[in-house]
């Protein structure tokens, strides 16, 4: 179980501005509500809002999967917040092909790589001028998976798509740096959210094993919250971390071997 064991500084963020896509659920909308909670305005985006989604949030239906889509929400958001400060690169999904790599359809490669990757690499450069423009201090999240480095063969699609983010958000870090933005991508484990917990459950069930045994293995005794990943999060867009910047960071009890 999650413990929350101090208050956010409610004014760690004031006067931040910021940019979460995939806000309206699971682990986009805790990273929303934890940046709220530290003053930041903050504008998210995803297909539907949920109950989930933070209230005190501004919340613009869109679809990112599209470079459309992207230049769409990215206009509207800057039409709201006027700049931005912090940009939280969350939105993803997946389906598991369990008959492998070959079941996988060639659509879904493409959808893969449009949202798990190429959503931020647009996203991104389509707010980067905004960037530049508030300067030294702003900062970049990448929210990977684990999946990354440890790809398993029903999520190949998946896997692929979020390695290269975590390519590029290197060498993106490297461009950016000498302006003074930060650039880091976060590569959570099994974390409890609706959509892995589906992806988990076919696992399960194709196993013959309850689901609980699809995380018994995490070291710390626990599978992740949403909210251990905002916190991450919150570290790495903060000027706590003023000296972080090119790094993958596992978020994820222990479970992924040395990288």
């Amino acid at each position: 179980m999650f413990r929350t064991t101090t208050s956010p500084d409610p004014i760690e963020f004031a006067g931040k501005r910021a940019v979460v896509t995939g806000g309206s659920r699971g682990i986009g909308a805790a990273v929303v509500q934890r940046l709220l909670d530290g003053g930041a305005t903050v504008v998210t985006t995803a297909r539907n809002a949920t109950d989930e989604t933070p209230k005190a949030a501004t919340f613009i239906q869109g679809d990112i999967s599209t470079l459309a889509g992207v230049r769409a929400f990215t206009s509207a958001a800057l039409d709201e917040l006027g700049s931005v400060d912090i940009v939280v690169n969350n939105a993803a999904a997946a389906g598991a092909h369990l008959g492998g790599i070959a079941s996988i359809p060639d659509e879904e490669w493409i959808d893969a790589l449009n949202l798990n990757y190429l959503s931020a690499v647009r996203v991104n450069n389509e707010l980067l001028p905004a960037l530049r423009e508030a300067g030294a201090g702003s900062a970049i999240v990448n929210i990977s998976s684990g999946a990354a480095v440890t790809p398993m063969p029903p999520l190949a699609h998946y896997s692929a798509a979020k390695a290269a983010l975590n390519n590029y958000g290197k060498a993106l870090a490297a461009e950016l740096a000498p302006a003074g933005i930060r650039v880091a991508t976060i590569m959570p484990g099994n974390v409890l959210t609706p959509g892995a917990d589906a992806i988990r459950q076919n696992f399960a069930d194709a196993m013959g094993v309850p689901l609980a045994d699809i995380t018994a293995g995490v070291p710390l005794g626990r599978p992740g919250d949403p909210r251990d990943i905002a916190e991450a999060v919150a570290f790495l867009v903060s000027d706590r971390a003023q000296w972080v910047t090119g790094v993958s960071l596992a978020v994820d009890g222990g479970e992924l071997p040395i990288i």
